[in-house]
């Protein structure tokens, strides 16, 4: 995708997020999102960004303006280095840092390059508080059985009663877990995460399987030059994983 359409694709999804305002990308704005696609950073890693900064805004509850790509910068950034570290491409971020520093202005934008080097300008997004291990797996086995209600059927319903069933035969061990206890179970929720998306592979449609592997060649295409074969293969396997994951509403097992 060249930079003009990777530009338009994002102004048309803020679009759609502020309710059909038209939100050009012009000037400062058009050198902000091409100094992302300078830098890598996936589509739809962008998306996410403008996503929380939208549920930010509403969650505030005042009526607000149609959202300028500007104010999503710092969520696009965060949510690309959560995205570089999940996929195991965190190595290559001097690549996009060079980026921002020979496009001045016209890359990653004043604030953004701060932001890259560890000098944020502006307040980051919420971080959310740390999780108790029962409330967790509560929240996953809720997520699960509510994939079930939504009309999952054949082999992959087999396969979410089954986790289900595990998951709840885990949970009381969850109470009350501490050090090596609590380990051994966030080993098994790592376990029971990889082998849910095996089976997710292996019950979704082809074409929903044909889909995120071109989705995955296509986000990594930016760093394919920077990592050794081995780790290309295993990152390209990681964000097939997260597409899939999305695509099929799929909750994360294990615990951050």
């Amino acid at each position: 995708m060249d930079i003009d359409q990777y530009c338009r694709e994002i102004e048309a999804y803020l679009c759609r997020r502020n309710r059909g305002h038209l939100v050009r990308l012009v000037g400062p704005a058009f050198d902000l999102a091409r100094g992302w696609a300078s830098a890598g950073i996936p589509l739809n890693v962008v998306y996410q960004g403008i996503d929380r900064r939208l549920e930010r805004a509403s969650a505030r509850g005042s009526a607000r303006r149609p959202m300028r790509i500007e104010f999503c910068e710092a969520d696009v950034l965060d949510a690309f280095d959560a995205w570089r570290r999940a996929v195991g491409v965190h190595g290559v971020s001097g690549a996009a840092e060079e980026t921002a520093g020979e496009a001045g202005d016209g890359g990653l934008g004043g604030g953004a390059a701060a932001a890259w080097r560890g000098g944020r300008t502006e307040p980051g997004p919420a971080r959310r508080s740390r999780e108790s291990l029962s409330t967790h797996v509560d929240r996953v086995i809720v997520r699960l059985t509510a994939l079930r209600t939504g009309g999952a059927a054949g082999e992959w319903d087999t396969v979410l009663d089954g986790l289900v069933r595990r998951l709840d035969a885990l949970h009381p061990a969850a109470r009350r877990a501490r050090g090596e206890a609590r380990e051994r179970i966030l080993a098994d929720l790592a376990a029971l995460d990889a082998e849910m998306l095996e089976r997710a592979r292996a019950c979704a449609p082809p074409g929903v399987v044909a889909d995120v592997e071109r989705e995955a060649e296509a986000d990594l295409e930016p760093f394919a030059a920077r990592l050794a074969p081995a780790a290309l293969a295993a990152a390209r396997r990681r964000v097939a994983d997260r597409a899939l994951r999305e695509r099929l509403r799929l909750p994360l097992l294990t615990l951050d």
